[in-house]
């Protein structure tokens, strides 16, 4: 499938964020509540993170060529991580407005109006959420996978400080309100820390997830109940692209053609299990000396 369309879904979080922002904004000038304030700030980072996604999906999107032979997937890499940093940059400016009014309280203005536009701008994240979750696994796309659980943490957020803020109308208590704020920048630091971490694994090479590894190994095993047998099996992750490669252990009297249409019939095999997936395979005599010397490469 083309991931030229995942673009358009960058363009839908890009005019999701101007939206929640304004409407967070204005329940934030009407009731004065830092921890609006918070969920407003935390609306900004959405915006910088799906303007950064866009940046990156254009990116990843273009084919490969002379310089960049497998592609430039991993640019989607760059936008998870640079929206967990925007992320720990907000929380670090929640914390400072929190602790400013945890000093010197202040009341709520306007709860009613204020909580009620809130609500609105979180059914918005929440339904692009929904739409960025479905639209990551379609193309694959971890900057769309991110950006939507983002959103969700957002949805999440807000509901937090929409009953947090609830609870100072009720309570009378105003510090409720600034601490449920510091609770809000505890909550997308986390976020922000998992998201920094994926990326940086991306970018490290790191082996595709444990269920696609079985997945390849259950393809493996019904040839190895044919007496064929694998080794130096080596897999990794590049964005949306997965890369699969192995030695492949025939009978020593086999011909060319039989051991190429073995191993056309083995990566036919995995690309059905792992659709998209680039595999490489290299053919060996099982029993000679010299197909065991590589067997763990350079690991």
């Amino acid at each position: 499938m083309s991931r030229t369309g995942s673009r358009k879904f960058a363009l839908l979080a890009i005019a999701a964020a101007l939206a929640t922002i304004a409407l967070k904004a204005a329940a934030w000038w009407l009731t004065d509540s830092v921890g609006l304030l918070s969920d407003a700030l935390e609306g900004t980072v959405n915006l910088a993170g799906a303007m950064m996604m866009l940046a990156m999906l254009t990116i990843a999107t273009r084919p490969p060529d002379d310089e960049h032979a497998y592609g430039y997937t991993k640019a989607e890499y760059f936008a998870s991580g640079f929206e967990g940093m925007l992320i720990l940059i907000a929380a670090v400016s929640i914390a400072i407005a929190a602790i400013d009014r945890l000093i010197a309280p202040r009341p709520l203005d306007n709860v009613g109006a204020g909580l009620a536009i809130s609500a609105l701008a979180s059914l918005v994240n929440y339904a692009v959420a929904r739409k960025l979750f479905d639209a990551g696994r379609r193309y694959h796309s971890i900057a769309l996978e991110a950006d939507a659980q983002h959103l969700m943490t957002d949805v999440w957020t807000s509901a937090g400080v929409i009953v947090g803020v609830g609870a100072v109308v009720l309570t009378g208590w105003e510090r409720l309100d600034p601490l449920i704020a510091l609770a809000v920048a505890a909550n997308i630091v986390w976020t922000g820390v998992k998201l920094v971490r994926r990326s940086v694994l991306g970018l490290l090479d790191r082996a595709l997830p444990a269920a696609e590894r079985k997945a390849v190994n259950r393809v493996l095993d019904r040839y190895r109940s044919e007496g064929i047998d694998f080794h130096a099996l080596l897999t990794r992750q590049a964005g949306a692209r997965s890369f699969v490669s192995m030695h492949v252990l025939v009978p020593g009297e086999w011909s060319v053609t039989q051991g190429h249409d073995l191993v056309e019939r083995i990566e036919h095999d995995i690309r059905a299990a792992l659709p998209g997936a680039i595999v490489l395979t290299h053919l060996e005599p099982i029993g000679h000396p010299a197909s065991y010397r590589d067997i763990d490469l350079d690991r």
